[in-house]
């Protein structure tokens, strides 16, 4: 599996940790909905600790299509809802026209 964490670059993962990193999304995104800023830095937190303990890091000059996507270390919830509520009327305008 391959994981992206923005401002920081991709690593490589092996099935245990993809499990592992797939459980914390999902907690993430809980924190989100709920709009529990505490939470939600706790899980970035641990997400991002987990891919750098465990992950392989690709080089700079390795493109390939991310299987996961991770906020910037640094992010606020704020922030990240900011970015999907943009996607989210991006993808929309596409399938318009």
């Amino acid at each position: 599996m391959i994981v992206r964490i923005l401002e920081d670059g991709q690593y490589k993962v092996d099935k245990s940790t993809a499990k592992k990193l797939d459980e914390l999304d999902t907690k993430l995104a809980r924190a989100l909905d709920k709009g529990d800023d505490a939470a939600f830095a706790k899980h970035l937190t641990n997400l991002v600790k987990t891919v750098h303990a465990s992950g392989q890091r690709l080089g700079p000059s390795v493109i390939t299509p991310s299987d996961l996507a991770i906020p910037a270390p640094s992010s606020t919830l704020a922030e990240v809802r900011d970015l999907l509520s943009s996607e989210t009327v991006k993808v929309k305008k596409k399938k318009k026209g």
